[in-house]
C-alpha cells in the first residue's frame, strides 16, 4: 500500500502543473495519467507563454522531466479505477492493481470527445480543423474557413471566430435550431448559413478542401472550426458525491476545492476555458489550496 499526501488523477498542463507545486511544497505526490491526453491529434498548443508553437507531446515531456527533480512526486502510466474513503484518507485503486491511500485528491482528468460522427472529420482534427480560435485562429486568420455548430452555440461562436476571419459559412449539419431574429442576425453580417447534412469532409494529408453536403453541395475551405461533443474524462468525482455543474464540469470555488472535503478539480475537469496556459494556472492554485489545507491540519495536530 502506498501513502501519500495527494494523488492528481491526470498528467495535462493542470496535473503536472499541480505536481510542480505540491513537489516544491515538499508533500509526496502521486500523478497518475493514462497516457491518452485528449490533445494529442494537435501538431502544436498554443497560447502558452514561452512556450508558443510547442508540440503537445513536448510540453508533457519537459514537465515530466521537470517533476523529477522532486523526489516526493513520483508519476505513473496507469488509470484509477475506484475510490473510497473520506478526506485524510482516501483510498484507490488502479487499473494495474496498485493500491494507494492520500490524504487529498485532485481531478485533473480532461474531457474527452464523443466519435466525431462526420465523414472526414477525423482525418483533418488537429490538422486543420479545430475548436478553439483562441488556440489556433491565428492559423486560419482571414481564410475561408467552415463553421460547424448550430444553436446558441453558433450565436456565441460566429461573433467570436469574426475577430480572426469575416470569411466563414455556418453549416449546422441538420436543423438549425435558431430563431428567425438570429437568422436575421447572420444574414446581416453576410454569414451563408447550410442546413443540409454534411455528408463528407474532404481533404488531402489532413488539410480540408472542401466541405460537402447531402445535397451535393462543396463548400470550398481551408480550414474548419467546430463544436466538439464531450464527455467527462471519468465518472469517479460523481461516485465520490461530488456536485457537477449544469456544464458538466466538477463544480468547485475559486481555489478548486469540490463540495466533497478533500477533493479539488483543476483544468478542464473544473472549466470550459480549454487552453493550456490556464489548465495549468488552475493546477497551481488548487495545488497550493491543497498545500495549505495539509499545513493547517499538520500545525493543528501539534498543538
Amino acid at each position: 500500500m502506498n501513502k501519500v499526501d495527494v494523488v492528481i488523477i491526470g498528467g495535462g498542463p493542470a496535473g503536472l502543473s499541480a505536481g510542480l507545486m505540491l513537489g516544491r511544497a515538499r508533500k509526496q505526490t502521486i500523478v497518475i495519467d493514462e497516457g491518452r491526453p485528449r490533445n494529442a491529434v494537435t501538431r502544436e498548443a498554443h497560447g502558452f507563454l514561452t512556450r508558443d508553437g510547442i508540440s503537445p507531446g513536448e510540453f508533457r515531456r519537459i514537465a515530466k522531466e521537470q517533476l523529477r527533480v522532486y523526489p516526493s512526486v513520483s508519476q505513473a502510466e496507469d488509470t484509477v479505477v475506484s475510490i473510497t474513503g473520506e478526506d485524510g484518507y482516501f483510498l484507490l485503486e488502479t487499473a494495474t492493481g496498485m493500491k494507494i491511500a492520500s490524504k487529498k485528491l485532485l481531478f485533473a482528468v480532461g474531457m474527452k470527445d464523443r466519435k466525431l460522427g462526420i465523414p472526414g472529420l477525423a482525418e483533418v482534427y488537429g490538422k486543420s480543423a479545430f475548436v478553439c480560435p483562441y488556440c489556433d485562429g491565428w492559423e486560419l486568420r482571414d481564410e475561408p474557413l467552415v463553421v460547424i455548430s448550430r444553436g446558441a452555440a453558433l450565436m456565441h461562436f460566429a461573433p467570436l471566430l469574426s475577430g480572426w476571419t469575416k470569411r466563414f459559412v455556418v453549416c449546422t449539419n441538420g436543423p438549425d435550431e435558431l430563431s428567425e431574429a438570429e437568422r436575421d442576425d447572420l444574414r446581416d453580417h453576410h454569414i451563408p448559413l447550410f442546413d443540409t447534412p454534411i455528408r463528407a469532409i474532404l481533404s488531402s494529408e489532413g488539410m480540408v478542401n472542401h466541405v460537402v453536403l447531402e445535397d451535393g453541395t462543396e463548400i470550398p475551405c481551408t480550414g474548419i472550426f467546430f463544436k466538439s461533443e464531450l464527455v467527462p474524462g471519468t465518472d469517479l468525482p460523481q461516485s465520490l458525491g461530488c456536485r457537477i455543474s449544469d456544464t458538466g464540469v466538477i463544480a468547485v470555488d475559486e481555489f478548486g476545492k469540490s463540495s466533497v472535503p478533500g477533493v479539488y478539480a483543476a483544468g478542464d475537469a473544473s472549466s470550459l476555458m480549454h487552453q493550456s496556459i490556464a489548465a495549468a494556472a488552475s493546477g497551481a492554485l488548487a495545488a497550493a489550496a491543497i498545500n495549505g489545507e495539509l499545513n493547517r491540519e499538520a500545525w493543528q495536530k501539534t498543538q
